[in-house]
């Protein structure tokens, strides 16, 4: 009979479990429910995979993988194939007699795992599939893959989910794991409400991703920041590029291609033979940067992404995490990069207040909001304050922009005090509020059109800081908007106003200090930096000989033209730590690639030969 041990080895071609892979899938093995939160990367879809291979040949029947995207199941039922698992997908981009062919298949029980998306699964057609083999004892399990979505507090929330309470309901005694690399304690305890999982165990792996490097700016000329950040320190990555509308993301993607980049765009405005293309392209080739709407990235598999850059800030922490996991997924140096301001968080907190949902929903909102500021302005460890977040202790990192670079911090309370002075007297004197811009000019004492227009010159605190910067005005006013003793009010043209939380900064009873503007980094810091991605690829490099850096690229070459020929991503086929270890081994012989990490059985024999021709030949 088949063990996890012996799927890992000769299936997967692995010869150990990581982290909590093993508690995980012998407990759903053995019928167990389950809640798994383990980080992007860490190895999630073989905690449901093994068992569902065990499963299926002691008899148990199909596993059911919930999936929310069209182009992750694509690409997870071409791997298992690779690897010799009968898998396949229910989807739209099956035609009719195809799409019958795997439901005859699946009434069978002939297929292991069949994924679908959760508006699927909810269909009379499909419930009727699931009932036939219920009857029969041949349901294996049930996978609910990115579980957060259930989650009105998750990020990337989708109703559809809410349906799949049907599965515990209809389904009792099928085990059921429900997996996501992102959940706060509140995300987690809405999962096992809605999922109905509050009898299954649950595992908690360290949110940690060692290996990217956080590093947050400060907002001066974001688009030319960007561009420094990647012909710096990415020149050749792959890479995303977050931004929060979808002008701003064709906007971009042209500027990079203007410097020569790789760039493509994708959002939910393009056509969607366009998005599939553009999509395709960043899997399957090296070096795409992909400038995009959040639309883009659940699911994506693509070991080899350097870095992940956000132009805007996102919602909360969740989403932050989520979208930087995409970076660095083969365990190499890779960074996480964002520029942030004033902007950005006054629109943030408008969009919260402008939404239809309830107040309870919006202070959930306005809190995580806080938390991803408060990760934004802080001047000590990112990783420290970021694992917190998620109820995990740590120590100083040692690799983020703060350890590396210690920022100078100054006392903001005189400044934060005239800026709230000032946003005080000058609604006394008109009767109405103004925004940040205004506001600043009169404490900086510029006799702007507006300034005169209203006759603010007046105000007594007109002039008083003439002394700040306005780069340093807007870093207090970020602060005090995020510490909630400012307020901006979304209905009257983002004006600030003043809060109960006010009174203690204004009274000199709550200090505020801020770290230094950044947005210029000094020439010498930029010279100091070095790119952990290049670094990474220079020490692989060098880890193998003249001979084997050529047989390195002679298998990439084969390897790429075998992915075209099945129409699937390169790392599908083989890792680059698979070719890498292959290259270094100079094999002679089937029987030594046996033991290389990543060639299981079906691989050796569908790949041996060609690899060992491809290393003689190289």
């Amino acid at each position: 009979m088949s063990t996890p041990q012996s799927i890992l080895h000769e299936v997967f071609g692995y010869g150990q479990f990581r982290g909590p892979q093993q508690a995980i899938i012998e407990h759903v093995t053995g019928g167990g429910d389950a809640l798994v939160l383990m980080p992007t990367g860490g190895g999630k879809s073989l905690c449901y995979q093994i068992p569902a291979i065990v499963r299926h040949d002691a008899g148990h029947g199909v596993a059911i993988v919930v999936s929310p995207l069209i182009a992750l199941m694509h690409d997870q039922v071409g791997a298992l194939h690779e690897a010799g698992v009968d898998a396949a997908f229910l989807n739209s981009t099956l035609d009719w007699q195809a799409a019958l062919d795997v439901e005859r298949r699946l009434a069978r029980a002939e297929v292991t795992l069949l994924y679908a998306a959760p508006e699927r699964l909810t269909t009379p057609r499909f419930l009727e599939l699931l009932d036939g083999l219920h009857a029969q004892e041949r349901l294996s399990l049930f996978a609910i893959d990115e579980a957060h979505c259930v989650s009105q507090w998750g990020h990337d929330f989708r109703p559809e989910y809410r349906a799949l309470t049907v599965l515990h309901e209809r389904y009792a005694g099928v085990p059921r794991i429900a997996l996501t690399a992102t959940a706060d304690a509140l995300t987690r305890a809405d999962i096992v409400e809605r999922l109905q999982l509050q009898q299954a165990r649950q595992f908690v792996s360290s949110f940690d991703r060692p290996n990217i490097r956080y590093r947050l700016v400060e907002k001066k000329d974001p688009t030319q920041q960007l561009l420094r950040f990647i012909e710096s320190e990415h020149e050749g990555d792959a890479g995303v590029v977050y931004c929060q509308s979808r002008k701003r993301v064709e906007e971009i993607a042209q500027t990079l291609a203007g410097h020569g980049i790789n760039a493509l765009p994708y959002h939910a405005g393009l056509d969607a033979a366009v998005r599939q293309a553009h999509q395709d392209r960043f899997l399957r080739e090296e070096g795409i940067v992909m400038v995009a709407t959040i639309a883009f990235g659940m699911g994506i598999d693509k070991p080899d992404v350097r870095f992940v850059a956000h132009l805007d800030m996102p919602k909360n922490i969740e989403g932050y995490y989520q979208e930087t996991g995409r970076a660095g997924r083969d365990g190499q140096p890779a960074d996480a990069w964002m520029a942030y301001g004033l902007a950005d968080v006054v629109n943030q907190r408008r969009m919260i207040d402008e939404s239809p949902a309830g107040e309870e929903f919006k202070q959930v909102m306005r809190g995580k909001l806080d938390a991803l500021l408060a990760l934004a302005e802080a001047t000590d460890c990112r990783r420290v304050r970021l694992l917190g977040y998620f109820g995990e202790e740590s120590r100083p990192c040692g690799n983020c922009d703060n350890c590396l670079h210690p920022p100078a911090v100054w006392d903001a309370t005189d400044a934060a005090r005239k800026l709230l002075s000032t946003i005080y007297r000058v609604q006394q004197m008109s009767g109405i509020s103004f925004g940040a811009g205004h506001v600043m000019d009169i404490l900086r004492g510029k006799a702007s059109d507006k300034v005169k227009q209203f006759g603010h010159e007046a105000i007594s605190t007109f002039g008083l800081g003439a002394e700040y910067s306005e780069a340093q005005l807007r870093g207090v006013l970020r602060q005090l908007i995020a510490t909630g003793a400012v307020a901006v009010d979304a209905a009257a043209y983002n004006t600030l106003k003043l809060t109960d939380l006010s009174r203690a900064v204004l009274r000199g009873e709550e200090p505020v200090r801020i770290r230094e503007s950044v947005a210029a980094p000094a020439q010498h810091r930029a010279k100091r930096e070095r790119s952990p991605a290049r670094a990474a690829r220079e020490s692989a490099a060098a880890a193998l000989d003249t001979e084997a850096q050529a047989r390195f690229a002679a298998l990439k070459a084969w390897r790429a033209e075998v992915a075209r020929e099945h129409n699937l991503p390169a790392y599908v086929i083989f890792h680059d730590a698979t070719l890498a270890a292959i290259a270094a081994l100079a094999p002679q012989s089937p029987e030594d690639l046996q033991g290389v990490s990543g060639i299981g059985a079906k691989k050796l024999e569908a790949y041996g030969a060609e690899v060992l021709r491809v290393c003689e030949g190289a």
